[in-house]
């Protein structure tokens, strides 16, 4: 556990923020960009995992492990939304033979 803090301190802090900061930016994008939903639930499994690398970094530097415990209470949210969305996903698939989100207006009453 020593040498992993040791190797995270040869790299600034800011360059986990960049880095953090552009696949946030990605996932957003994605998001609002992308009509298909898989790409879109990929998307947000992307800001999730830029927000836990940030809390990641930011507990290492500070020597407080309340950070690597908090991504474990994001990641478990984050596993049954990729469980609950690819069924979501598969149902809509069944019932459209689509997976772009403009055609779920079918669905509405």
């Amino acid at each position: 556990m020593q040498n992993l803090t040791n190797a995270m301190h040869l790299v600034p802090l800011n360059h986990y923020i960049i880095l953090s900061a552009v696949i946030f930016s990605i996932g957003v994008i994605g998001v609002l960009v992308r009509r298909n939903a898989i790409v879109i639930f990929m998307s947000v499994e992307l800001m999730l995992n830029a927000v836990n690398l940030l809390l990641t970094a930011f507990s290492v530097y500070s020597n407080d492990p309340s950070g690597q415990v908090f991504v474990f209470f994001i990641m478990a949210p984050a596993a049954a939304e990729v469980a609950i969305g690819t069924a979501i996903i598969v149902m809509i698939y069944r019932n459209t033979n689509s997976i772009d989100i403009n055609v779920l207006n079918r669905l509405k009453w």
